[in-house]
Formats: structure tokens, C-alpha cells, sequence
């Protein structure tokens, strides 16, 4: 049926009269191999393991330093993100730090050390990083000479056994001449100054400025608080810093031994600190409350003398009151009944003239401050 339609079907050949045979096929034998050309096939693939062509730290790190702050031309970049490998390049030579970084982090992998962001609970700090090529007296980054150079939150780290070491990568700056023309400053070595007319330089005048030079920097430090220990390797323009990497790798692990002592000794002095600052802080209690002991008396004193001069006060208008009382006695009906009104008006007005009264609102010493010291030094 189709459509709901009877269908014609056609016709079937008629089979041939020949017989047909199924033979089975045969696999044909596999070749054995050599003991000796299989074991040396196994020593090759150990002999090369894989190496991956970026280090994982390095994943989406490009993207990430490319999302930067205005910048002039040849500045350093200064990316939004905060937690990122310690990398300090100009967008020209991006590619370039990218590059030694991924180059060093996988040589340190292979033996063993891996390269990471240090955990927030670690406590460990970067250390300042120097960006000049040769270092001088003065510094004139950025437009007014004083710009900041952007870095990571979190040091850059690897562990031989359980001693830090940071690492950051920076390219060096170089004191150029920088001049002004139509707003903004070039270097005098741009083509675009060189093709300048010379009508178009009347207006225009120099100045130096420390710009990114394409040289790298790399620095090794202890990110651990109060131990002072840092080796730097730069490239020139005879040697890259890539053909130096299997010799800072070297160093690195022979530097253990250094840093270990360093940062024990590191330990030593900061407990010494601390105790001291705790005696120091339990000097300043006992003082304090030496101070306070002394005041609350003074005050206690001062208090109870005020409210017996008041007492006296008191008991001469009470006096007063009862000499009045008596006078009142003798004098007639009218005016003794107006002058007592006035009188009690009087009595109420001046309050209570009872000595436990007064003595009542005293505060002692030990109410206004218990000394928390006196208990503890009886124990």
C-alpha cells in the first residue's frame, strides 16, 4: 500500500542453477618481535616522556593580561585581574614573557617542583621588584616620572620540600629620550619623529623617561617574611634569558640548604619578637592598672570629701529649719500658718540632710576599678 493505494510489486529474477560456497578467510599469523626490539622500544617511549607544550598555570593568562588599564604606548601593562603569575611586560613583549615563563615553569615541573599561586593561607608576600635595566640614583616611569607599575596579590611559588622560593619575571626599562610633539611624547628614535618636518619641531622639546626595553629580568626570592634572600638572572642583548634557564634551575635547587637555615633563624628571631612584645604588653597592663588603681582612690578620696563638706552644708540648714520651728512657736495664728507653708516649701526644696543619705551615693575604690592584676599575682 501507498497513500492508502494498492501498489503493483514487480516481478524477482529468476536464481541461477550454479551453487555458491562460503570459505571462511584465515588470518594471516602475526610476526613475533624480538625480545631485544620490544624492550628497546619500551626504553624509547620512557626515555621521551610527554611534555606539554604549555604550562597549566599559563592557561588564559594572555587574555587576562590584555584586559589592562589605559596605558601609553610601550607602558607596562596593567591588567584588571589581580590573581595572575607574576609576569611584567609590555603588550610588545607579551608573547615573549609568556614564553620564558612557560619555558622555566616546565623545566621546574620536570624535576619535580611545581610552579603555582601561592595559597592565601600561606602568608607569603612578594618582595619589591626592581624594573630598570641599570639601576640609578633617580626614577622617571610613567608620564610625571613617578607612575606605578602594576603586580599580582599573591606571589608566584614553587616548593623544595617544604621551603618557598617566588618568582617574578620582569621586563627592564632603559633611560630613553622622549620627545613632545602634536600632545603626546615619542621616542626620539620613532619614525615618526625622525620623518617630522622641521617646521613641525617648533613647538616641541625633550625629556628622558624610563620605557620597557624588551629585556627580561627574572627573580628568585624567599616570599617568607624576614628572611633576606633574593638572586636575579637579566638577559643582554649577546644572551637570551632562555639558554639560562637549565642554570637557574640548578641554582634553585642547590639554594635549599640556604634558605632553610635562613628561615629558621628567621623563626628564631620572630618568636624572640613575640615573647618580647608580650612582656612589653604585660608591662603597659600592670602600669595601666597601677594607673587606674591610683586614680580610683584619688577620685574615691576627692568624692568622699566633697559629700562631707556638703553634709556640714546640710547640717546648718538643717539648724536653720529647727531654730525656725521654734520661732514659729511664738508667734500668732495668722502668720505662723503662712510661715509654715513657706517653710515646708523651703525643707523640701533643699532635699535630705541624713548622713547615710550622702554617704550612700559614695562610690568606693574597688567599684570604680578592680584590679585584675593584684589576683593574678597572688597565684
Amino acid at each position: 500500500m501507498s497513500l492508502g493505494l494498492p501498489a503493483e510489486l514487480p516481478a524477482l529474477p529468476e536464481a541461477p542453477d550454479e551453487t555458491i560456497e562460503i570459505t571462511p578467510s584465515t588470518p594471516k599469523p602475526r610476526r613475533k618481535r624480538a625480545p631485544e626490539e620490544g624492550s628497546a622500544r619500551k626504553t624509547r617511549r620512557a626515555a621521551k616522556p610527554h611534555r606539554p607544550a604549555r604550562h597549566p598555570l599559563l592557561f588564559g593568562v594572555e587574555e587576562h593580561l590584555r584586559k589592562t588599564r589605559d596605558v601609553k604606548d610601550g607602558e607596562f601593562l596593567r591588567p584588571y585581574k589581580r590573581i595572575l603569575p607574576d609576569l611584567i611586560s609590555s603588550e610588545t613583549a607579551l608573547l615573549r614573557a609568556l614564553s620564558i615563563a612557560n619555558d622555566l615553569y616546565l623545566a621546574l615541573d620536570e624535576q619535580g617542583y611545581r610552579v603555582q599561586i601561592a595559597p592565601a593561607a600561606d602568608d607569603l608576600h612578594r618582595i619589591h621588584v626592581k624594573e630598570q635595566e641599570v639601576e640609578r640614583k633617580d626614577r622617571k616611569y610613567g608620564r610625571y616620572q613617578s607612575g606605578s607599575i602594576w603586580a599580582p596579590d599573591r606571589p608566584t611559588v614553587f616548593y623544595v620540600d617544604t621551603v618557598p622560593v617566588g618568582l617574578a619575571l620582569t621586563e627592564m626599562t632603559e633611560r630613553v629620550t622622549m620627545r613632545y610633539l602634536n600632545g603626546d611624547y615619542h621616542r626620539e628614535d620613532s619614525r615618526l619623529i625622525r620623518s617630522a618636518k622641521p617646521w613641525q619641531m617648533t613647538h616641541s622639546w625633550t625629556t628622558e623617561q624610563d620605557m620597557p626595553c624588551g629585556r627580561f629580568r627574572l627573580l628568585a626570592y624567599s616570599p617568607k617574611k624576614g628572611v633576606d634572600w633574593s638572586v636575579s638572572w637579566q638577559e643582554t642583548e649577546q644572551e637570551a634569558l632562555g639558554t639560562l634557564i637549565p642554570k637557574i634551575v640548578d641554582t634553585l635547587k642547590s639554594a635549599k640548604d640556604t634558605l632553610q637555615r635562613l628561615m629558621d633563624a628567621e623563626d628564631v628571631a620572630a618568636a624572640k619578637r613575640k615573647k618580647e612584645r608580650e612582656e612589653e604588653w604585660e608591662r603597659y597592663l600592670r602600669q595601666e592598672d597601677a594607673r587606674k588603681t591610683a586614680q580610683a582612690l584619688a577620685d574615691s578620696g576627692q568624692q568622699l570629701a566633697e559629700i562631707i563638706e556638703r553634709w556640714g552644708k546640710a547640717m546648718m540648714v538643717e539648724r536653720f529649719f529647727t531654730d525656725a520651728e521654734e520661732r514659729l512657736k511664738c508667734t500668732n495664728d495668722a502668720r505662723r500658718q503662712r510661715l509654715e507653708e513657706r517653710l515646708t516649701l523651703a525643707k523640701a526644696m533643699m532635699g535630705s540632710v541624713d548622713p547615710l543619705d550622702f554617704i550612700e551615693s559614695w562610690i568606693a575604690p574597688e567599684e570604680r576599678h578592680r584590679s585584675k592584676r593584684a589576683c593574678t599575682d597572688r597565684f
